[in-house]
């Protein structure tokens, strides 16, 4: 008797509570309805006016309402507002209630947008929570146009930044001065412990203030927080001051940029150790004593000074910088002492012109007198974004600056050299000889030992977005000794010939004790190597490898007179030499246009004993025969393999290495997308493929899209659900196979005859089913008795020339 006592009790309250505020509601309501000219319209509920009122007065009467019977707060949770309501969720789980159908609602009243087909959405109330955040940190949303946004006793930001686990940056860094400002200090250390995928997308040039209080941001959230993904997307032109930052934070790199307050959480107990100085020549790229390229730095700028005397000019003149000023600014990490530097570009040949030069004058009081002086009279201005290396040599001496002593990087590289006839090489020539690759062991990164260490991402995406000489230099240099880093994307940068200074960084982080790179994924437009050859250096310089992803859209160089046909530094391997055993478990290939040699492939496949999924796409043989070897590989060395994919390869002439496969190799899927699989001999073809599947007791999934069955096609496939069938298959996509409603029906009844079970799933995308509407429901229909069918209405006029080749 307790629990109904209190049940009335809780009901009896819920009334009380609310009588006064309904009168008032009622007579303020009224009050306008009596003086309207249309007249008084119907007066709310009364069960509603005072869930109104409740939701109205939520800061008195919360905890009250949280304890009302399910019923009572079932029909109060759409009155709420979305703080109230994400505060109420606990207490209505426990009730039995449920708030996705409100947040879902919420979600297409306020953001007005559709989720995406292929995101399955399992927490609605998350999702809403997340994109508020980003709408209003943006200032993209009003929150006093909705009262279900607006409430006087929350902050938007600080309310909804628990549900956020992915932050997108775009354009010039909006929100990250926001969200380091010391009213939303504790919205940044909630995100701190919630949010694990940083996006950039789309950005342009930013200033100093904006770059600043990116590092502030990047330290708490990657170095302090949890973040463990960054993503750039979309970045056509990258600044080079940014695109470093951003690199360099993400590699767990840190020190307080000029003039900013030293970090509250970077205290003896979270402080992260410096890397000791075998660490650090190693980050470095080194592959030389650290003293040796002091010294030889020092014998630069002694040679330098020396020449200088000769040629004196004014300290007004700005010195030539290979960036702006605001990139030494927004970068700087580093101290005074054994500082190195990274290649400069030759940025003289660009023809622009310096910054003022008071602005150069005023940054260069401290330091001047360590500096040479300029060269030149005619000082080209220093660009935000990267530029190609010219590569040519010439006279580049350096003035000094003031910021110079607390800059992070100042991409002029500094070592000595010497030129063949045995005068003295300026700084500009090593420098320039050094990005062109001369002197591979002096690259390096500047005043990394300077730096604090923190922890660091684990997984690096850069898509679409440029890597000059300079960006690549730095990737790769932090890649060498980034440990934590687990999976790397590098889709569309425009490598070129840094794919070799790339496979150096690998080969040196693989031999990283506690290395954690696991996944690779690589695509570009082009490639200095053969992708085949490309591959196999990849897996020799990372043998623990489990994911590698690789496509190249066309042909290698490799005929172009400037590409030796030994391309690369020494160590690199091409031919055919051994390769070891790894660890691969899912290789993905995407091939160019030409033939490509089988024996570099199965040599490949050779050494990946523990492969489980195999994908080529564009493959192609020389002939058949290459075709059937590589096969023959798969079936002696990968007996694990479980998954084998072909997209957009002919196979017409290959249904005899085609039928090897099926009754050879114990798959579990197969698929044949866009193969051309019975462009020849269907009618012979078709009752071999059948009779190979029937007797084929492992494979489960046969994906078939683009090959051309037709009704013909498909009926001749129904007998592989035959009762004399041994076959185990449950998946079957035949989408884009000009199938018609007629011959989809006789396929139903087919099944039906033969009463097979469920199946599973069969995709019918883009067929022909809209011309015989009545007839492709019915079909429809029955299919579903036996599997899930997944349709799509498709237009299938624009198939003419598919049809003319099934007539």
């Amino acid at each position: 008797m307790a629990a109904p006592e209190a049940w009335r009790a809780r009901s009896c309250w819920f009334c009380e509570v609310a009588a006064a505020t309904t009168m008032e509601a009622t007579s303020r309501e009224a009050a306008p309805a009596k003086s309207s000219a249309s007249g008084p319209s119907a007066p709310p509920a009364l069960f509603e006016l005072c869930g109104r009122a409740v939701s109205a007065h939520m800061g008195v009467l919360e905890s009250g309402v949280w304890a009302l019977p399910g019923p009572i707060l079932q029909s109060i949770l759409p009155l709420l507002n979305i703080y109230y309501l994400e505060r109420i969720e606990e207490t209505a789980l426990k009730k039995g209630l449920s708030t996705q159908a409100i947040w879902r609602r919420l979600w297409d009243e306020l953001m007005k947008t559709r989720p995406s087909s292929l995101e399955s959405v399992t927490c609605w109330r998350a999702k809403f929570m997340e994109a508020f955040f980003s709408h209003v940190l943006r200032g993209t949303i009003d929150v006093s146009s909705d009262k279900r946004l607006c409430d006087q006793r929350f902050s938007p930001l600080l309310h909804s930044s628990r549900h956020v686990r992915q932050l997108t940056i775009c354009n010039m860094l909006q929100g990250a001065t926001e969200l380091v400002a010391e009213p939303n200090r504790r919205v940044l250390e909630t995100l701190a412990s919630s949010l694990h995928t940083l996006k950039f997308r789309h950005l342009l040039f930013s200033d100093v203030a904006a770059q600043q209080s990116l590092r502030q941001l990047l330290h708490q959230l990657i170095h302090h927080g949890a973040v463990s993904q960054v993503s750039l997307y979309s970045w056509p032109v990258p600044e080079s001051a940014l695109f470093i930052l951003i690199l360099t934070m993400s590699a767990g790199f840190w020190q307080p940029g000029p003039g900013s307050l030293p970090c509250r959480l970077c205290g003896e107990a979270s402080r992260g150790r410096a890397p000791s100085r075998d660490e650090g020549s190693l980050l470095l790229g080194s592959r030389r004593p650290r003293r040796d390229a002091a010294e030889r730095c020092a014998a630069a700028l002694m040679a330098t000074r020396r020449k200088s005397e000769v040629k004196q000019m004014p300290r007004a003149v700005p010195p030539t910088r290979v960036t702006r000023r605001s990139t030494q600014e927004s970068l700087a990490i580093g101290g005074t002492d054994s500082k190195l530097y990274l290649p400069a570009t030759s940025y003289e040949a660009s023809g622009t012109k310096q910054p003022s030069a008071p602005a150069a004058a005023s940054a260069s009081s401290s330091t001047s007198s360590k500096r040479a002086p300029a060269s030149s009279a005619s000082q080209p201005k220093p660009l935000k974004r990267f530029k190609r290396a010219a590569g040519k040599k010439g006279p580049r001496t350096r003035q000094g600056s003031g910021a110079e002593s607390e800059d992070l990087y100042d991409f002029v590289f500094i070592v000595a050299g010497e030129k063949e006839d045995g005068e003295e090489m300026e700084i500009g020539e090593v420098a320039c000889g050094a990005l062109d690759g001369s002197d591979p062991s002096c690259l390096g990164l500047p005043a990394l030992e300077a730096s604090q260490r923190f922890r660091s991402i684990s997984t690096l995406e850069l898509f679409t977005v440029p890597l000059s000489t300079e960006a690549a230099l730095t990737l790769c240099h932090l890649l060498s000794s980034w440990v934590s880093l687990e999976s790397l994307t590098l889709s569309y940068n425009g490598l070129g010939s840094n794919i070799f200074r790339l496979l150096d960084s690998l080969r040196a982080l693989s031999g990283q004790a506690g290395c954690r790179l696991r996944a690779l994924h690589l695509s570009d437009l082009f490639s200095p190597l053969p992708i085949l050859e490309l591959t196999r250096a990849i897996v020799r310089a990372l043998p623990l490898l489990r994911v590698l992803s690789i496509r190249v859209d066309h042909p290698s160089q490799r005929d172009n007179p400037a590409v030796p046909e030994n391309a690369g530094p020494p160590g690199h391997i091409v031919g055919d030499e051994e390769i070891p055993e790894n660890c691969l478990e899912q290789l993905e290939m995407g091939f160019p246009r030409g033939a490509q040699p089988a024996p570099l492939l199965c040599s490949v496949l050779k050494a990946s004993g523990s492969l489980q999924q195999l994908s080529l796409d564009s493959a192609t043989f020389a002939s058949p025969q290459d075709f059937g070897l590589v096969l023959q590989t798969l079936k002696e060395h990968n007996l694990s393999l479980k998954r084998l994919s072909f997209h957009d390869m002919n196979l017409a002439d290959c249904q005899s290495e085609v039928l090897f496969l099926l009754k050879n190799l114990t798959l579990q899927e197969i698929t044949f997308s866009f193969c051309r699989l019975f462009e020849k001999r269907p009618v012979q073809f078709l009752p071999e493929m059948v009779a190979a599947m029937k007797g084929n007791s492992t494979l489960k999934g046969l994906r078939l899209p683009g090959n051309r069955l037709g009704n013909a096609g498909l009926l001749a496939l129904a007998d592989v659900f035959s009762e004399d069938s041994s076959s185990s298959l449950c998946q079957l996509d035949i989408s884009s196979n000009c199938i018609k409603p007629d011959g989809l029906l006789e396929f139903a009844k087919r099944l039906e005859r033969w009463g097979r079970g469920a199946f599973g799933h069969l995709r019918l995308f883009q067929n022909w089913l809209d011309q015989d509407a009545v007839t492709a429901r019915e079909a429809i229909r029955r299919l579903r008795a036996t599997c899930h069918v997944v349709s799509d209405s498709w237009d299938s006029t624009q198939a003419f020339a598919d049809y003319v080749s099934t007539m």
